[in-house]
């Protein structure tokens, strides 16, 4: 039994060395520092139509310049402001949730609206978004994107079955 003690005591003292190891905290991560906004909103409205399981959401919002001293790329600054205006205009929908978006120049009537065809939440990414801006710049067609924007999307809960009323 002695031998069998003296073959554990090493074994208990690597085990315990072990678990000290283990304990040790490595540094806490380095914060990031907090991103600026990349837009802001002035105005939003909602509107539900229970009838047809529909919602309309209206946003007034102002694409930001990138800040002073940060040397990025305007087009990519531009795309992940766009791409952060969506993820904010869809965070309450289902991926399942069909959804068709517009975006108007409040201050320049005169330009085009963008639209986005009604399509599932989860087929819209960053791509799809790009690609619809490209269209608009190939045409011709003038868009200030610095100006006021009204975005307004349409969405329809696909899960929930329609309510019918019943006149009697």
């Amino acid at each position: 039994m002695a031998q069998n003690d003296d073959n554990q005591t090493p074994n208990m003292a690597q085990d315990a060395d072990d678990m000290s190891q283990d304990n040790r905290q490595s540094p806490p991560p380095t914060p990031l520092p907090p991103t600026p906004p990349r837009f802001t909103v002035e105005e939003e409205q909602t509107r539900l139509y229970r009838r047809f399981n529909a919602r309309g959401t209206q946003l007034t919002v102002r694409l930001l310049p990138p800040p002073e001293g940060q040397d990025s790329n305007p087009m990519s600054h531009f795309l992940d402001s766009v791409t952060e205006l969506f993820d904010y205009a869809l965070r309450d929908l289902e991926d399942s949730d069909m959804v068709g978006i517009t975006i108007s120049n409040e201050v320049e009537v005169k330009d085009r609206a963008i639209g986005i065809s009604f399509r599932r939440r989860d087929q819209i990414s960053g791509d799809v978004i790009w690609s619809v801006f490209e269209k608009v710049g190939q045409s011709n067609a003038r868009f200030n994107a610095l100006d006021k924007l009204v975005m307004t999307v349409h969405s329809v809960d696909a899960k929930r079955p329609r309510q019918n009323h019943v006149k009697r």
